[in-house]
């Protein structure tokens, strides 16, 4: 049995840690074990209870009035790690700058990210929105119908992006890709961006960004872009959505062709 006097000795150390990491044990505490309590109370998925608040909180085939219901039920209610107001606006202004007629989306989640850049796109332009889980494509799809996005502006794919990459040009008629959206999994940013290296579809001027490239992180990804020379690039720094204290950061590169 532990004596007091040993479990006052580590009290210092134990409060420095509580202190230090405070933000990753709140965001443990909203994103894993509120999750598992509310999956089993309601029989519902996180995100099918995200559909529901923003089904009964926003307007039909308002963009905006879609988001604000998301942000807040994530601010408020549940994590969910959409790339949430704050980075979302980096992400508006890119796209308002530059105009992209054809873009990819890797992870389209449930949809969030998918909304804000439909909204922000020019006319004439289309979006290929990439999930591989099956539940939370469905949820996708109507949150995108929800926001009034057809099938000519929005296509939902429903497969993984290893699948899906080496066939954008024979599939879907692809020739270029203008702007990339990554946020799936963060161990498939870099096979994803050398296949799309390999598959002809970047050309010079093309843009990616990466969302989450600090947390969870995605070094690999980082080291090859560095690495590579194909890019000029920079990380916009940022704190992790819907969190305080946790930094993150998006990686925009711009790419400039082979050497």
């Amino acid at each position: 049995m532990v004596s007091p006097a040993i479990g006052l000795a580590f009290l210092p150390l134990v409060m420095t840690l509580l202190i230090r990491y405070r933000f990753y044990f709140v965001l443990f505490y909203r994103a894993v074990l509120v999750r598992v309590w509310r999956d089993c109370r309601t029989g519902l998925s996180r995100e099918e209870r995200a559909f529901q608040y923003v089904l009964t909180h926003a307007t039909p085939g308002d963009p905006e009035s879609i988001l604000d219901a998301f942000d807040a039920w994530c601010s408020k209610v549940e994590f969910i790690s959409n790339i949430g107001p704050k980075k979302g606006k980096i992400l508006d202004r890119l796209l308002s700058e530059q105009s992209p007629l054809t873009v990819l989306e890797l992870g389209a989640h449930c949809g969030y990210s998918t909304v804000r850049m439909a909204r922000a796109l020019p006319l004439g332009a289309r979006l290929y929105s990439l999930e591989m889980d099956q539940k939370n494509a469905a949820i996708a799809e109507k949150v995108i119908r929800l926001a009034g996005f057809d099938d000519d502006i929005v296509e939902l794919i429903v497969c993984p992006s290893d699948e899906v990459i080496p066939r954008l040009r024979s599939d879907y008629g692809l020739e270029k890709l203008d702007f990339v959206f990554m946020d799936h999994w963060k161990k498939c940013y870099l096979p994803d961006l050398q296949m799309l290296e390999g598959s002809g579809l970047l050309g010079k001027g093309s843009m990616i960004l990466a969302d989450n490239v600090l947390f969870p992180g995605a070094p690999n990804f980082l080291r090859h872009v560095r690495r590579c020379g194909l890019y000029e690039w920079r990380v916009h720094r940022a704190t992790l959505e819907y969190s305080k204290g946790i930094r993150d950061g998006m990686a925009e590169l711009i790419y400039q062709g082979t050497k």
